[in-house]
């Protein structure tokens, strides 16, 4: 997420818009604008509408399976048109005690599964990995699976990626930047496939999970949701009640912030100010700075010796940044790092390098990727259009563009610089053509065959722990387990033994942590 350059930026922004495309930090570098890979051949669906499965090595050698399964583009016509949905499958290590199948959504929405699964597979706690069969997939409108994208050409999207200002606007000419080049990529994406532009909502996505689930054989689904992918699993849980085993929900969207609960009309202000992402986001980078102004420069290059110091050291940097921008490095661009760059916990140390080297006046160096994962297509196109594909048709934004300046200055007297960035992060959705044809704005309570699991981290970037508390309590039966710790997502941050096993207690056999469990990580950042 932090990586320069256009097709970099597009990622960033899709992963923004998603509210947290979890492990998009972890991908490999940029690919190819218009990457279309090649995937098997979707295969037929079999007798009542449920595709079949079939698999294949993703690549000579891989441990990975790859699969195409062809559904319904409206699920209430199953005879109309049909897309494709890219499925990737990871089989049980310990077969002799395999349990069944996990279904996992690696958050977005704008997550291929079919990618960062692979990517992060061992992040996956250990018994689970030896006892599922772990299967992701891209959902519909999103990378290798019929997607959406507005341009003809690599060339056509970059251009268009060039327009709006890195991380948010600042003042009034880059703002007509930003909405006038969003207001265009509506009126593209319109023109290109309107027919795709209202079927990829989140409860879309959950019917094709069911069919899915059906595809494997499983009489209930096992589910791990992360981010946008706890929305993901509320709705599911509520279309499907009875057919729910296991369902984790990792760090969570508020189904009422989600929905703007049952408020008619405009709404006054955007999905993520709703959820509290500003107010998350600054509470975490308050205590990224207070760890690292605790520790010596030694083990956090941005420590100015004490908390109070390295906040002030930190003001210090963004008012500079906007008087003085260091090569591309804005003001906007440099707080939209650094409050992706608090999501996973094992790049804090990276961040604070870069705060640091913007402190000296240089350029921080380029990132290192880390190597693709072992599948068909681990670079496909995810340009800004498919996150706001399903983010603006199914969660109500504000409409009028001048409406984000106010917010944004309102959040930046609650949230400081985070504010200014998770404001503008919804502004895509104002000049967003079209609203979803078959969504699901709740209820969220109607009793599923098992209670769900609900993990809440306390400081996370993204997906405050009021989120957490607000999924527990709306469902019909779930049961709340806090991770006292940082970042975003307790799994992609794999920093919680504790939270490993009870999320693996709980896929297993059911087991839930007793009510009031508080897991820790465990290690402190920076020390």
């Amino acid at each position: 997420m932090s990586a320069p350059g256009p097709t970099a930026r597009r990622r960033r922004r899709a992963a923004v818009l998603a509210a947290a495309l979890a492990c998009s930090a972890l991908l490999t570098g940029p690919g190819p604008a218009t990457a279309r890979g090649a995937p098997p051949s979707p295969s037929p669906p079999v007798s009542g509408g449920v595709p079949r499965l079939d698999w294949g090595p993703c690549k000579p050698g891989s441990p990975w399976d790859c699969a195409t399964a062809k559904v319904p583009l409206d699920h209430a016509a199953p005879a109309g048109r049909t897309i494709d949905l890219a499925v990737v499958r990871r089989q049980a290590t310990d077969p002799g005690r395999r349990v069944g199948t996990l279904f996992v959504n690696p958050g977005g929405p704008g997550g291929p599964g079919t990618v960062q699964v692979p990517q992060n597979y061992d992040s996956f706690p250990k018994e689970v990995r030896e006892r599922f069969d772990i299967v992701s997939w891209d959902p519909r409108g999103i990378g290798n699976s019929t997607a959406v994208n507005c341009f003809d050409t690599a060339e056509e999207a970059k251009a268009w990626a060039a327009r709006p200002p890195g991380g948010f606007p600042v003042g009034a000419q880059e703002r007509k930047a930003w909405t006038d080049a969003y207001a265009d990529l509506g009126r593209l994406c319109e023109k290109r496939d309107p027919d795709l532009l209202r079927h990829v909502s989140t409860a879309d996505t959950a019917r094709d999970l069911d069919l899915l689930r059906r595809s494997v054989g499983e009489p209930q689904l096992n589910y791990l949701g992360v981010s946008y992918g706890t929305i993901l699993g509320a709705t599911y849980a509520n279309l499907f009640p009875g057919n729910v085993r296991a369902m984790v929900l990792d760090s969570n969207i508020a189904p009422q912030a989600w929905t703007n609960g049952t408020s008619q009309g405009e709404p006054r202000t955007t999905t993520f100010l709703r959820m509290g992402s500003d107010r998350s986001a600054a509470a975490t980078l308050d205590r990224f700075l207070t760890l690292c102004g605790s520790a010596p420069a030694a083990r956090c290059a941005f420590s100015a010796g004490s908390p109070e110091a390295t906040r002030e050291k930190f003001d210090r940097l963004m008012q500079q940044l906007r008087e003085h921008p260091v090569g591309p490095w804005t003001y906007a661009r440099t707080v939209a790092d650094t409050v992706q760059g608090l999501y996973i916990v094992s790049g804090w140390p990276a961040l604070a390098g870069r705060l640091q080297e913007l402190s000296q006046g240089r350029a921080p160096k380029p990132p290192v990727y880390p190597p693709p994962p072992p599948v068909a297509e681990p670079n496909p196109y995810l340009g800004d259009e498919q996150a706001a594909a399903v983010w603006c048709s199914d969660s109500p934004n504000p409409r009028d563009p001048a409406a984000y300046q106010g917010l944004e200055e309102d959040s930046a007297r609650r949230a400081g610089d985070a504010g200014r960035f998770w404001t503008w992060a919804a502004e895509t959705c104002a000049t967003w053509p079209a609203r979803s044809a078959a969504g699901y704005d709740g209820p969220w309570d109607r009793p599923t065959a098992r209670p769900v699991l609900v993990i809440g981290t306390r400081y996370d970037p993204s997906t405050p722990y009021t989120g957490a508390e607000a999924m527990a309590r709306e469902l019909a039966d779930a049961r709340l387990l806090t991770n006292d710790g940082y970042g975003h997502t307790a799994l992609f941050n794999n920093a919680s033994s504790c939270i490993s096993a009870y999320e693996s207690r709980y896929l297993v056999d059911g087991t839930l942590p007793p009510p009031g469990t508080v897991c820790r990580p465990d290690r402190v950042p920076f020390t």
